[in-house]
């Protein structure tokens, strides 16, 4: 059956989520927690910390699995999918960005954005060719051949980006991707990350402490006592 255009590119339905924690009992981190994102959507996920943020966006791309509820991504059920068909179509379709870079060292910055549509099968100048446009894009097209350490925090961010969107995938997923940078930092990293988003039209779902830029998202969800809201 063909997916609907409109359908949403997230839908997580009925997500329950606990972990055994050092006093007797589980911690109950998400409870029945429902959301959908629709087709270029950008959805601020706000919560306290240790409010669940990081689990929910992990179980959103894959990275773990719920005790109970549905994740659909771009149509698909992943319900009880093994680990190749979950590894699949996270490459496929989702991208992440964290709130430290987690660029290798040892490669430079267009390396480093080359580095997953290599994983993927792209041949090597096909790569380099994307790598170097979204690079650009973010305005450190001339920083390409540095390696992380020459780079400053918010270029090593902005290349952060570009590697997490090398592969288009369908869905962008971002852990505090400015909260180590200062404000003004923070404010021009973020300006690229929605540019590169509605260049692209990409669904995301940002989790951030930060109210203001969160205001700058089409919508704000919130996370409390393990639902969301808004």
């Amino acid at each position: 059956m063909s997916e609907s255009a409109d359908a949403p590119v997230l839908c997580l339905s009925g997500i329950e989520k606990s972990y055994l924690s050092g006093q007797p009992g589980e911690v109950r981190v998400l409870r029945g927690a429902d959301l959908e994102v629709a087709p270029g959507e950008v959805v601020a996920l706000v919560a306290p910390s240790g409010a669940g943020k990081s689990t929910l966006l992990h179980i959103a791309g894959l990275l773990d699995t719920p005790d109970a509820g549905r994740v659909r991504i771009a149509g698909q059920d992943m319900t009880g999918k093994s680990d190749r068909a979950r590894t699949a179509v996270r490459r496929r379709d989702v991208g992440f960005v964290y709130q430290f870079h987690h660029l290798l060292p040892e490669f430079s910055a267009i390396e480093n954005v080359m580095l997953p549509q290599r994983a993927n099968g792209v041949p090597a100048p096909e790569a380099r060719a994307r790598a170097r446009d979204l690079l650009a894009s973010v305005g450190v097209g001339g920083r390409g051949d540095h390696r992380p350490a020459a780079l400053s925090g918010g270029e090593q961010q902005r290349v952060a980006f570009c590697r997490a969107l090398a592969n288009r995938p369908r869905l962008l997923l971002a852990d505090e991707p400015t909260g180590n940078l200062d404000p003004a930092t923070s404010d021009r990293v973020f300006a690229a990350l929605m540019d590169l988003v509605a260049a692209t039209g990409l669904s995301a779902l940002i989790a951030t402490h930060n109210l203001a830029l969160a205001a700058r998202m089409h919508r704000v969800v919130r996370l409390e006592d393990g639902a969301l809201t808004g």
